[in-house]
């Protein structure tokens, strides 16, 4: 006789299959690619799904896939690997981007953070402890290797007692919104869509800004700017 009680069945009793958290490697150089790729075979919830060795390179695969992680080179032959950080997750809000470069200075440093980087990890600290960066990562903390940890602690303290800008340059607001879109690493081109001004303009304000500033590169710019916290 059938049983007028429900069955429910015991959850606790059901397999959870873990996630399988997927990875896209941007990398150019063969032995580091090679090196990060040999830390996460057999370890149990990485797929590598693609890897790529420049900007151009990763855009059409960003189109194709994109990845639950990207491990981010900054030094690419073609870009800054900063700008395809800030183009990803334009694509995908909560993608995640651990940066593993041998660039140290803050300057690489803070504008992978401002284009949206997680983690921070030097080429000398990253491969041989790969998989526990990441473990660390998807439980919500941010990896970095202790020098880029002091860094960022040494530089917030600075601020903090620091204020305002220690010098201006003369520079107009429009000015200072270009400079601080040439620190995130966009291309002229790109810095004119965003303000909608022509290329023209923009290479006209850089001139000003360099002239202002008596420099004569993007990078003598940014240092001088974060020196003077205008960024």
């Amino acid at each position: 006789m059938p049983s007028d009680t429900p069955f429910i069945p015991n959850t606790d009793e059901i397999p959870v299959t873990p996630r399988v958290i997927t990875l896209g490697v941007i990398e150019d150089n063969p032995t580091t690619l090679a090196a990060i790729l040999a830390a996460l075979t057999g370890e149990a919830g990485f797929d590598v799904r693609w890897t790529s060795g420049s900007c151009r390179e990763t855009r059409a695969k960003l189109a194709r896939e994109m990845p639950d992680v990207l491990l981010v080179d900054l030094g690419l032959p073609d870009g800054p690997g900063s700008a395809l950080i800030a183009e990803a997750r334009q694509r995908r809000a909560d993608v995640e981007a651990v940066v593993i470069t041998m660039f140290g200075d803050e300057s690489h440093v803070v504008d992978a953070i401002e284009a949206g980087a997680t983690g921070y990890l030097l080429k000398d600290d990253a491969v041989s402890d790969l998989p526990s960066a990441l473990r660390l990562l998807l439980a919500g903390g941010a990896p970095m290797s202790p020098s880029i940890a002091r860094l960022l602690v040494q530089r917030t303290r600075l601020r903090a007692g620091g204020g305002g800008p220690t010098e201006t340059f003369g520079l107009t607001a429009r000015e200072r919104d270009l400079l601080d879109l040439l620190a995130r690493g966009y291309t002229y081109q790109e810095v004119g869509r965003l303000l909608d001004i022509s290329l023209h303009t923009v290479q006209t304000h850089i001139k000003r800004v360099y002239a202002k500033m008596s420099v004569h590169s993007r990078a003598e710019a940014v240092f001088e700017a974060r020196q003077h916290r205008l960024l």
